[in-house]
C-alpha cells in the first residue's frame, strides 16, 4: 500500500461561518495565521521555509456560496502545490467547521513522507491559532 499523499484536518471555531470565511478568503490575512507565509497579496506570496524565502505565485479560486477556498501556488520552478479548504456551518448555527485537505509539496517522491508530517504539524498549529484569532 502506498502513503497517503495528503492530510486533512479540521477545527470547530467559535464564530459565524460568514466572519470565518471572510477572514480565511482575504489573502492578505493568510500571514496573520499561517506560520509559512510572511507577505501575500491578491497573485503573489513570500514563503518562509526551512531553506530561506520563497517568492511563489499565488491564485485562490474563491466560492462564497460554497464555502471553498482553494489556493493554486507556483514554485519557482514551476511546480504547483495545492490546498482545499471549506467553511461550513456547524448543527448549532453559532460556530463553523474549518477543513482543510494538505497536499502533498512538489518535492521529489522520497521527500514527500517527511515533509508532509512535517507541514501536517505545522498545519495544526496554524489551525490553533486560526481559531483564537477568530474567537476574539
Amino acid at each position: 500500500m502506498t502513503e497517503k499523499n495528503y492530510d486533512v484536518q479540521s477545527i470547530n471555531i467559535n464564530a459565524t461561518p460568514e466572519r470565518v470565511f471572510d477572514f480565511v478568503a482575504e489573502p492578505t490575512n493568510l500571514p496573520k495565521w499561517a506560520l509559512g507565509f510572511s507577505e501575500v497579496d491578491e497573485t503573489s506570496a513570500l514563503m518562509e521555509t526551512p531553506n530561506g524565502k520563497m517568492k511563489i505565485g499565488l491564485i485562490n479560486i474563491i466560492n462564497k456560496e460554497a464555502g471553498t477556498i482553494d489556493s493554486i501556488m507556483t514554485m519557482p520552478d514551476g511546480s504547483i502545490g495545492k490546498a482545499f479548504s471549506r467553511v461550513t456551518e456547524n448543527n448549532d448555527g453559532k460556530s463553523a467547521i474549518y477543513s482543510f485537505v494538505l497536499m502533498a509539496p512538489p518535492v521529489p517522491l522520497a521527500e514527500i513522507e517527511g515533509t508532509l508530517k512535517m507541514q501536517k504539524k505545522q498545519l495544526a498549529q496554524e489551525l490553533i491559532h486560526l481559531k483564537s484569532i477568530l474567537e476574539k
